[in-house]
């Protein structure tokens, strides 16, 4: 990405605030959906999975990933209100690089943001990507 102060005819120039809140929105994201699969474990282990060293290790590892990834976001978020608006960046090319289209249409300002899956799904409910 290059920095510029000043506005350039490009369209995919961005006030890097704006692009910033935006990858902690997706950060939260990221973590709520790692923070969905240490019940899903549990449930799928058993009342005794817990009794397993190994298995204990997986669910701090979880945890650990969650608390990174929110630690990460809140970072990005509390250096972002130290950034001017009037510092922009291209985002053209870092954009054209995320495959996944919600997050590709989330990064780039285009919706308004939501979890990226439902809370609860039918028995045998599957996304084809």
């Amino acid at each position: 990405m290059n920095i510029a102060s000043h506005k350039e005819a490009s369209t995919m120039e961005e006030a890097l605030p704006a692009i910033l809140l935006r990858i902690v929105s997706e950060l939260h994201d990221v973590a709520y959906l790692i923070e969905r699969v240490e019940p899903q474990l549990v449930d799928l282990g058993g009342p005794n999975v817990l009794d397993h060293p190994e298995s204990l290790r997986v669910m701090q590892g979880i945890d650990l990933a969650v608390q990174k990834t929110r630690g990460i976001a809140e970072f990005i978020d509390t250096i972002t209100g130290s950034i001017p608006a009037s510092l922009t960046v291209d985002v053209a090319t870092a954009l054209s690089l995320v495959k996944l289209a919600e997050m590709k249409k989330a990064l780039a300002g285009g919706a308004g943001h939501g979890y990226s899956q439902p809370l609860a799904k039918a028995a045998g409910d599957f996304d084809f990507f």
